[in-house]
Order: structure tokens, then C-alpha cells, then sequence
């Protein structure tokens, strides 16, 4: 009886332990997930809080900047032009002049059956954008808003409206200032420095898209130093890329940083359809200062040259030839007569790796350099030639105002091979001598080399864009006179160490790197 009591009293006291156990563990739970709701509200309260401060930082830039931002509408009256009569020899105007389909139809091509037909071009209206740069009325904004135009009225944030005078533009930039009178003091953006963005970085654009007067969007500097097709040689090479969306009117209004600072001009799209895709390009803030302020100074836009013709070192081959890491200068193509390199010394397959205090990477790099050093000044730049360093003084001189690029006279091409011709399958082509008669007959006196006259379609020549009727001067910076030489000198060159030419071709000298996969 004793021990069933002792077990009884056992069992309870066990009981009793199980349920306190229970209890503690439940109310460390609840505690535990009193505690964890008291965090979740913590985080979820620090998220709204971080959401509102970005939100009140979008907030404070676009009132920065919005009261700056302006409307620009450009006019054109309808005009009349006459279209050709070949009967007389007489060239007509393009109709088709100052439209985006100009230049199907360059020089009154195509428009040869219509005579002294009057043609009525109908008078058009652009809307774009810009902003204030100077309170006395100074607006800063795209050329092709402003190209071409009749009449351009600029449209204030505050609804009044001004006739825009003495309107200067660089074409090469796409960058036009427009000035406005009797306005009073007006509210002015502050023009920020391009060069400290990041990607990443939070922007917002400001316009008048599809007529949407004071319209922002948002987003980040998606890319920087863009460099856009088609440009021209001299046009801005490196644009702020942002997926901010920028629409047909947005030209020449702001992209501005979060500080409220204006960081770039807005110019271009990316589009398959003419809206937005999610790509927009800007001019950097920088940029646009250098270009605004020559245009206000003196009404154009002075910019510096070499006259060398540039490619970037972008492959492996080239490299290793020229003695060099990828990206680390960029070679000499050509060094076009009379120009300040010429006079400086440069040579073609100079690497040109530093120009006064800064290293080279890129062509545009390079150009964007050059053109901003004070016309006449003296600089230094540092190129590596045959494996050495060396270090040339140049003068920048002004760009000339209808400067081209460099190029020969095209090649007579031969419709047959030369007796004395020499095929190499290593390259895939074939070349014969320059003779006398040819050389005269198509100005290169003075110019030795190997005239290419036939290439394989599929062979490493066709790759590199060799075609017949180019010359070959060089071998591994080796002059070639005569198919003799061009012989010798390719005996020990495989396709899998890499070849290096030098080529003469209609457009200017280049130089040729060729490899195996």
C-alpha cells in the first residue's frame, strides 16, 4: 500500500513538472513572438521610413529644378523649292531638305523628271525642352529642337511666354543656347559636375514629352561614356545612359542628380518604335558647360586637333604586337599631311598611351582631350614606338572648319591577274607590284607597296575587310616594295603568332591585325 502511494505521489509530481515545463515554453513563445512581431513592426517601420526619405530626396530635386525647365517650340514657315531640269544642267533644291528622309534623295537625286515643277514644302512645328542656365535669360537646349527653325518661342514654368533671339549652335555637339529678353530675373539650374556620377546613381528627367508640359520620371545612370552610332567625328563622344524615361520631347530638357543639379542634357533615345524602351541617352553636364560657355562667349564652338586617324587597341593580337596591355593607349592608323602631328613627328603605328597628365584608353577619350586644350598650346604626349617610349611636343591647332578625313584616290581595279602576281594562302589574297603607270596614274608617286588583286571570300584578308585594289606597304612594320619583298617577309609569319600589316585603302591608311582562332 506504502509503494502504490510512493508511486502515486511520483507520478503527480511528474505530472506537475510536465505542465510547469509547458507553461514555461509557452510563455517563452509568446514572449519570443511578441518579440519577433515587435521586430518585424521595427524593420517594416524602417522601410517605410527609407521609402520616404528617397521619396522626399525626389521631391526636393524635382522642386529644385522644375521652376529652370522650359518649353521650346520651333517653327518653320512653308517654302517652295524648284526641282531640277536636266535639260538644262540645273540642279534643284531637295524638297526632301531639313526632313529625316534627306538624305535618300542627296543632291536632287531621284527628282530628275521634275523639271521646273514648284514643289510646296509645308511649314512645320517642334516641340522640345531646356533649361535656364542664366538668370538674365539664357536657355540652354538641343540644336536639332531649335534647327532649321523660323521662329522659336520659349514657354517659362510660370506661363509667360518670350520670342527666342540670338539663337547659337554647335552641330557637332547637338547643343544650341537661346537667348530671351525682358523676362526679369529669372530662376536658374545649377550645372552639376558629370564626372562624379556613378552607375547607380538616382537621376530624374524633366521635359515636355508627347506635350506633357513640367512631366518627371525617375530612374538610375544605367551606363556611362556611351558612344552612339553615326555621330561624326567630332560630335559629343560619351553620353549618360539612364533608364529614366525620356520621350519625343524631352530633347534638351534636364537630367538632374538628386542634389537637384542638372547633369546632363537630355538628346536621344534607344527605340524600335519611337517611344521609350527603357534606354535614354544625356550629354554630360560637363560637356554642355565647355560647349555653352564658347557659344555665349563667342557664338561657336573652337576645338583642337591632332589630324591622326585612331583606332582603340581591343584585341588580344594587337596587343601582344604592340607591345602593350588591351585598352592601355591607342594606335596611329594615319598621320594626315600638314597637320600639327605631322609637324610633331608622329608616325603611323605610334601608340599614343598619354596625353599631358592623363593616360589613354580609348579614341574618343583621346579626341574629347584634344579638342578641349586651348587652340596653340603646347602639349606633351607620350607614345611607345618599335617597343621604346617617347615623348612628342605637339601644337594643337583648330580644327579646320571643313576638315574630312584624310583619304586616297580609290584604286583602279584590275579585272584580271597579273602575270607577275603572287597568291598567299596563309592571308587569302593575292598581290602584284605597283607598277609606274598606276601608281601615276592614281596619284601615289610616292607610295611603294603591293597592290592586292585578289582575296578569298572566306580567307582572314575577307575578315579584316581587304578588298582588291587596296595596297599593302608594310610587314610587321617592315616597308614591302615588290612582291619580292611581301614574299620574304611573310616566310616566317603564321596566322597563329598573329600577322600585322600596314594597308593603304581608299578611306586612308590602317593598320591590319590578323590571328587564328
Amino acid at each position: 500500500m506504502s509503494s502504490i502511494r510512493t508511486y502515486g505521489r511520483a507520478r503527480l509530481a511528474a505530472l506537475l513538472g510536465v505542465i510547469v515545463t509547458l507553461g514555461l515554453v509557452g510563455t517563452a513563445l509568446w514572449q519570443r513572438g511578441a518579440v519577433g512581431e515587435e521586430a518585424r513592426k521595427e524593420t517594416n517601420d524602417k522601410s517605410v521610413h527609407q521609402a520616404q526619405q528617397l521619396s522626399a530626396a525626389f521631391r526636393k530635386a524635382a522642386e529644385t529644378a522644375m521652376p529652370s525647365v522650359v518649353t521650346v517650340r520651333a517653327k518653320s514657315k512653308a517654302h517652295t523649292v524648284k526641282g531640277m531640269n536636266p535639260r538644262r544642267g540645273e540642279k534643284g533644291e531637295n524638297p526632301l531638305k531639313g526632313t529625316p528622309f534627306e538624305d535618300l534623295f542627296r543632291d536632287g537625286m531621284g527628282f530628275e523628271n521634275f523639271g521646273d515643277l514648284q514643289q510646296m514644302i509645308p511649314g512645320r512645328e517642334g516641340m522640345g525642352s531646356g533649361v535656364i542656365v542664366d538668370k538674365s535669360g539664357i536657355v540652354l537646349t538641343n540644336n536639332h529642337v531649335v534647327d532649321g527653325a523660323d521662329e522659336v518661342i520659349v514657354h517659362l514654368a510660370d506661363g509667360r511666354e518670350f520670342k527666342g533671339t540670338d539663337i547659337k549652335v554647335d552641330r557637332a555637339s547637338d547643343l544650341a543656347v537661346i537667348h530671351i529678353k525682358g523676362a526679369g530675373s529669372l530662376p536658374v539650374a545649377k550645372l552639376g559636375d558629370s564626372n562624379s556620377l556613378e552607375i547607380g546613381d538616382w537621376v530624374i528627367a524633366i521635359g515636355n514629352p508627347f506635350e506633357l508640359e513640367q512631366t518627371v520620371s525617375a530612374g538610375i545612370i544605367s551606363a556611362k561614356g556611351r558612344e552612339l552610332a553615326g555621330n561624326g567625328p567630332h560630335r559629343a563622344p560619351k553620353y549618360l545612359q539612364t533608364d529614366a524615361a525620356i520621350n519625343p520631347g524631352n530633347s534638351g530638357g534636364p537630367l538632374v542628380s538628386l542634389d537637384g543639379e542638372v547633369i546632363g542634357i537630355n538628346t536621344a533615345i534607344a527605340t524600335n518604335n519611337g517611344g521609350y524602351q527603357g534606354i535614354g541617352f544625356a550629354i554630360p553636364s560637363n560637356t554642355a558647360k565647355w560647349v555653352m560657355n564658347q557659344l555665349i562667349k563667342s557664338g561657336s564652338v573652337e576645338r583642337a586637333y591632332l589630324g591622326v586617324a585612331i583606332t582603340p587597341i581591343d584585341t588580344d593580337v594587337k596587343a601582344h604586337k604592340l607591345g602593350v596591355q588591351r585598352g592601355a593607349g591607342v594606335l596611329v592608323d594615319q598621320v594626315r599631311p600638314n597637320s600639327p602631328a605631322a609637324e610633331a613627328g608622329f608616325q603611323q603605328d605610334d601608340v599614343i598611351v598619354r596625353f599631358g597628365d592623363h593616360k589613354i584608353h580609348s579614341p574618343s577619350e583621346l579626341q574629347e582631350l584634344v579638342e578641349r586644350v586651348p587652340v596653340n598650346s603646347k602639349q606633351q604626349v607620350e607614345i611607345l614606338r618599335d617597343g621604346k617610349l617617347e615623348t612628342l611636343t605637339v601644337v594643337a591647332k583648330p580644327l579646320p572648319k571643313d576638315e574630312e578625313t584624310a583619304s586616297s584616290p580609290r584604286p583602279r581595279q584590275r579585272e584580271e591577274s597579273d602575270s607577275s602576281a603572287y597568291e598567299n594562302e596563309t592571308l587569302g589574297l593575292e598581290v602584284a607590284d605597283l607598277t609606274g603607270d598606276t601608281a601615276e596614274a592614281l596619284g601615289m608617286k610616292n607610295v611603294s607597296g603591293v597592290m592586292i588583286t585578289k582575296v578569298d571570300p572566306n580567307g582572314a584578308a575577307a575578315e579584316q575587310l581587304l578588298r582588291k585594289g587596296m595596297l599593302i606597304t608594310k610587314v610587321e612594320r617592315k616597308p614591302v616594295h615588290n612582291v619580292g619583298e611581301f614574299k620574304a617577309a611573310m616566310v616566317h609569319e603564321t596566322l597563329k603568332e598573329g600577322i600585322m600589316l600596314s594597308v593603304q585603302t581608299p578611306d586612308g591608311n590602317r593598320t591590319v591585325f590578323m590571328q587564328a582562332d
